[in-house]
């Protein structure tokens, strides 16, 4: 935990060798976490490929980081790299001021770093595991967004990942299906509360995608049978939700807010 994309088998696609930018987010500047690997980096290939300089926030796997840097730089487009623990409110300040220093400002905010492990009942689970999904999951998108919208100006875009664990929890994952409906609940309050500055707020909400995260953190059965229980029978590939987080960064989509896109294999979020 949490996992390297170089160990997996099959390796993910991040859209690599398929995205096509059509100048969507050109001259924009975005700030992704979990950008080394899985959605973060599909989401930062996607931007860069679409115009715009990308801060890379990542955990401590630097060969995944700088793989993800340079396909934003093989993309004409400026990368930054910061290492470190969202948990912590400091460090969440520090990529702000990173990104408005580094970037000269801040038009996207993605919260998508997470935290999850599984137990089969309630008692293996330990309080600090508990608090420490929380302060992952949702309090760094707390502190990372308090810090962000005061350097967003209107037009600017904030975009959480969630969950399909978010309307259909999965009881094994039951401290990070928590924590992804508490994030479904923070964007749409945010949504209302950022309006009438001109900031929109939204989610995603993957079903079973093919993260370093998943072999990482799941039983090795529930790896063989990932992805089986959707109408699809297949696990999404990172690249197959891009083109969500692009559309919710389109200046374009100026009237979506406060909404959540499930990417799901067919799985209807209820």
């Amino acid at each position: 935990m949490p996992g390297t994309v170089a160990r997996m088998n099959p390796l993910p696609d991040h859209g690599e060798n398929s995205y096509k930018g059509s100048g969507r987010l050109e001259g924009r500047k975005a700030v992704i976490t979990g950008a080394d690997s899985g959605i973060g980096r599909a989401v930062a290939i996607a931007y860069a490929r679409e115009g715009a300089d990308v801060l890379i926030s990542y955990l401590e796997e630097d060969d995944d980081a700088n793989e993800t840097r340079q396909q934003v730089e093989a993309a004409g487009r400026k990368a930054v790299l910061v290492r470190g623990d969202v948990q912590n409110a400091s460090h969440c300040r520090e990529i702000i001021e990173t990104a408005v220093r580094e970037l000269g400002g801040i038009d996207i905010l993605v919260n998508n770093a997470a935290h999850q492990a599984s137990f089969k009942s309630l008692e293996e689970i330990p309080d600090e595991e508990w608090d420490l999904t929380f302060r992952v999951n949702i309090h760094a998108m707390f502190y990372l967004t308090k810090a962000a919208a005061k350097h967003m100006k209107p037009g600017s875009a904030i975009i959480n990942t969630a969950s399909v664990n978010a309307d259909n929890p999965n009881p094994s994952l039951l401290a990070y299906a928590t924590t992804k409906g508490a994030i479904q609940n923070f964007t749409a309050g945010l949504a209302q509360m950022l309006a009438e500055k001109g900031i929109r707020a939204n989610a995603v909400a993957p079903g079973p995608i093919w993260t370093p995260l998943i072999p990482s953190t799941l039983p090795a059965e529930s790896v063989r049978n990932f992805g089986s229980q959707v109408p699809m029978k297949r696990p999404g590939q990172p690249a197959e939700l891009a083109t969500a987080y692009v559309m919710l960064a389109d200046p374009l989509s100026s009237y979506v807010s406060g909404t959540m896109i499930a990417v799901t294999g067919g799985k209807p979020i209820i």
